[in-house]
């Protein structure tokens, strides 16, 4: 068998997120999150874990990063913390902060390490919260001041921008059936609410990047696509799915890429649609240098009646990883940049995560012998490389997560990592996977 080259520019790296590594939760003048309110509320976090010291990687970044080296990793997608900016959410900037990730981008630097930022990954400072959080057009404002802040102080070292982190998640799934932070549980019409606002705050880390960013700067969104796959590859199942994709992601991709709300979605939202002002969409829809999609699973769709989809329900035993969510379905990675690129234009695309995650621990020799992470990213990445060579324009794939780390609801038991991290001793050691990435990165081939 011969190993599956990628283009000589393909751009490999991996993902964090500020929240989940850095600990040092009220350290130097970070304000709370919503994350670091919700995960004291008992019953919200499993085995009641909190942020607060996390990885420890607010102290430890250095060494992470020649970690990182080590491995061949040159690209490293991160999120800036809102709250370690601007304790309250907005007002006074908190130096401390600033001057934390300038340190943080020397690191990087020195070790030869490109950053990838992204503006928002889910940390709303509680302050905001306590205003109304995403459910008033007041967080659009603050947003809006953050992202002028970020851009301008670290615009001439950070030249790749994600505005959001996965607008579905803080959104339906904090403010709708509360499993994540906030944990409230609102109406529609309030949950669309949020969802426009997360939309406009897109917009205006858009603006930020092409006001403030300087040369070079791209900027573009990371969504959670939902991807529908063919049961087969009869063309009445193709389409179907690829209606289905349309359906389940048409509120955010319309918004983004054609300037609108679908008649569809605003049909099937009625009087729970969200509320627009004038000028929204000119902001929501400003162009893009690329798109990125965190894509972990998806499901079967068939054609029904008249061709309508058919979702298929999973059998009990169908294989996934110790997420109750995240059945294996490689072949998201072909149909969901393959989709994307059919019905919105030849973007660009990044795969911003990818990963597995398992309950596991070290065997008695001191190894991780996860075998099951790295069939499971080889075979998504063989997917990906045939929607390469079909035409899908992907750049990039960043695979989630550099190390083990505090993984939302599910706390620190739940391990997506290619670096196993032991939450006691800080200690850091790379699994089989680390070292079959590393040579994945070395050789630009699945071997």
């Amino acid at each position: 068998m011969q190993p599956i080259r990628f283009p000589s520019q393909f751009t490999w790296g991996v993902a964090t997120a500020a929240a989940q590594i850095e600990g040092a939760a009220f350290t130097d003048g970070k304000g709370p999150s919503v994350w670091d309110t919700f995960c004291r509320k008992p019953g919200a976090v499993h085995n009641g874990d909190t942020l607060d010291v996390a990885c420890d990687h607010y102290h430890r970044f250095d060494e992470d990063f020649a970690l990182m080296r080590q491995l061949g990793i040159r690209n490293y997608r991160l999120s800036i913390a809102w709250p370690r900016i601007f304790p309250n959410g907005d007002g006074e900037v908190n130096q401390r902060g600033i001057d934390f990730y300038h340190r943080l981008f020397d690191s990087l630097e020195r070790h030869g390490i490109t950053p990838w930022v992204t503006m928002f990954h889910w940390d709303l400072p509680q302050a905001l919260e306590d205003r109304g959080g995403w459910r008033v057009r007041g967080v659009v404002d603050a947003f809006a001041n953050y992202a002028d802040t970020i851009v301008r102080a670290y615009g001439s070292r950070v030249k790749r921008w994600i505005t959001l982190n996965e607008i579905f998640c803080f959104t339906q799934l904090g403010y709708g059936n509360g499993q994540k932070a906030p944990g409230a549980r609102e109406s529609e019409a309030v949950v669309n609410q949020t969802y426009h606002h997360a939309l406009l705050c897109h917009g205006h880390g858009v603006r930020a990047v092409r006001e403030f960013g300087g040369r070079g700067a791209q900027v573009g969104l990371t969504d959670n696509a939902i991807v529908p796959v063919p049961v087969d590859l009869k063309p009445e199942n193709i389409a179907a799915a690829k209606r289905a994709f349309v359906s389940e992601n048409i509120r955010t991709l319309d918004a983004i890429f054609r300037g609108r709300y679908a008649s569809a979605y605003l049909k099937a939202a009625g009087a729970a649609a969200p509320k627009v002002q004038r000028g929204d969409f000119k902001l929501i829809s400003a162009p893009t240098d690329f798109i990125g999609f965190n894509i972990y699973t998806g499901h079967f769709v068939r054609a029904g009646k008249r061709g309508a989809p058919e979702r298929l329900p999973f059998p009990s035993s169908y294989p996934r990883s110790d997420c109750s969510w995240l059945y294996l379905l490689p072949q998201v990675l072909y149909w969901g940049p393959k989709f994307f690129t059919e019905l919105y234009g030849p973007l660009p695309i990044y795969v911003t995560e990818h990963g597995a995650g398992y309950n596991e621990e070290m065997d008695a020799n001191g190894e991780v012998l996860d075998l099951h992470r790295r069939e499971c990213v080889r075979n998504y990445l063989r997917e990906l490389r045939a929607a390469m060579r079909d035409g899908a324009p992907v750049k990039g794939y960043f695979l989630w997560s550099f190390m083990d780390n505090y993984e939302w609801e599910d706390g620190y038991d739940r391990r997506f990592g290619i670096v196993h991290n032991d939450f006691t001793t800080q200690r850091r050691t790379p699994k089989l996977s680390a070292k079959w990435y590393a040579d994945v990165i070395r050789t630009n081939s699945l071997i």
